[in-house]
């Protein structure tokens, strides 16, 4: 039985929790692109630069961790309210829209404040 899309939004964030790089970057697609609007051109593109920007600005921080507040699925979109903390003195919130696409994640939108 497949994954759901709800499934492997979980994983990507169980693995992100553990700092799991290898876990982390098997839930997207090679052609992944992350987007932070109102840019209109990713910031990450593909997952060689996934792997990088985990690998060297976040996964090394000892206090990183991120906790679902809340979440809404929309078709093959799971949309999820999240805190993260351990990147700045105080908690990030943010929204991520996370695109499912054939059983990989193909494309994240986070909009923070």
């Amino acid at each position: 039985m497949a994954e759901s899309i709800v499934q492997i939004v979980d994983r990507h964030s169980e693995a992100y929790n553990a700092k799991d790089i290898e876990k982390f970057v098997s839930c997207f697609s090679d052609k992944i692109k992350f987007y932070r609007p109102p840019l209109m051109a990713p910031v990450m593109n593909g997952k060689g630069e996934l792997r990088e920007f985990y690998g060297s600005q976040r996964f090394h921080l000892p206090d990183l961790r991120s906790e679902l507040l809340n979440r809404m699925v929309i078709g093959n979109k799971v949309i999820d309210h999240e805190r993260t903390y351990g990147i700045t003195e105080n908690p990030i919130e943010a929204v991520l829209v996370n695109e499912v696409i054939d059983g990989l994640i193909e494309t994240v939108w986070v909009f923070t404040s």
